[in-house]
């Protein structure tokens, strides 16, 4: 039984290794809602890796891909889906997250992100000699995208999963009493 009764789908946004498949799968399970990663709702539907679509077909393909499964999940109900750090750079996407729930931007220092994916080799856009620069660029770009279409910003640097989820949990609560 879920403990928190809260209505409509949410969409977790942020750069790579910010928490979004953590805290979703987390915030599902208080939530009683059903979590979809949709990095790994591609790899399920092609059979293949995101890096092996990356060096096969190339950035463009994998954003195609990213689109038209983030279309046919938005149109789900009572999910929270985490969208890989790209997925707002379409404006398609950016549209179906705003129309179809609460879109919560994960934000996080670069430092941490560098500290949760210096070992993961399954992030195609690190893998260059200089993983910090990359991130700087990437967050210089994304992050007016991220607020854009962002019902709620939450730091995820430095805590817990349980307290940030109480305080996310929190927001929602806020959020939809203000919305009835």
């Amino acid at each position: 039984m879920p403990a928190m009764e809260l209505a409509g789908n949410f969409f977790l946004v942020g750069l790579m290794g910010s928490g979004k498949t953590t805290v979703g799968r987390t915030l599902a399970r208080h939530t009683g809602k059903t979590f979809y990663d949709s990095d790994h709702e591609i790899e399920r539907r092609t059979g293949v890796r995101i890096t092996t679509i990356f060096d096969i077909e190339g950035e463009p393909k994998f954003r195609e891909r990213e689109r038209d499964t983030i279309a046919e999940l938005c149109q789900l109900q009572g999910i929270i889906l985490a969208t890989g750090g790209g997925a707002i750079l379409a404006p398609e996407n950016r549209q179906a997250l705003r129309k179809h729930g609460t879109v919560i931007y994960l934000r996080a220092q670069i430092d941490d992100i560098l500290a949760r994916t210096q070992h993961d080799k399954s992030r195609p856009l690190l893998q260059t000699a200089d993983p910090r620069s990359k991130l700087e660029q990437l967050f210089a770009v994304r992050d007016p995208l991220y607020r854009e279409i962002a019902d709620i910003v939450i730091d995820t640097s430095h805590q817990n999963v349980n307290v940030l989820i109480h305080r996310l949990e929190q927001r929602l609560l806020s959020l939809q009493s203000k919305t009835r």
